[in-house]
């Protein structure tokens, strides 16, 4: 008798993770969602340009990605400078999230918070030319 595979099961139950970015002009932001839009599923449909919500106080993006399956290589995208971006989901879902970005940008953990099941981890990507 054929036994499923846990991991499979683990990465049904927990594969989204939710991502907000910050700390950058709206097309970085779009560069960072068209990234993960075209690496995974996600909740910001395919023409959709983020906003500027207040001149005063910063905006903070957020969208939520289904990793579970990786569609399409690695793009090109370029950012104008530093982009800050929290992960927050299941341990493996947050890494592959990690390791996607990091095909298309240089990627450094800045910070991390972890519980029982789910993790938080602050990233700062540029470029990769910047780096």
């Amino acid at each position: 008798m054929n036994k499923p595979d846990p991991h499979a099961q683990e990465h049904q139950e927990s594969g989204d993770v939710v991502v907000e970015v910050t700390g950058c002009p709206k097309e970085d932001a779009r560069a960072v969602f068209d990234v993960l839009r075209r690496s995974f599923l996600s909740d910001r449909p395919a023409g959709d340009t983020p906003e500027e919500e207040s001149e005063v106080r910063p905006t903070v993006w957020t969208a939520t990605v289904d990793v579970s399956e990786i569609h399409g290589g690695a793009v090109p995208a370029r950012l104008s400078g530093p982009v800050t971006v929290e992960a927050q989901g299941g341990y493996w879902a947050v890494d592959r999230l990690r390791r996607r970005l990091a095909d298309t940008f240089t990627v450094r953990v800045v910070g991390t918070a972890s519980g029982d099941q789910e993790e938080e981890v602050r990233l700062r990507l540029e470029s990769h030319d910047a780096a």
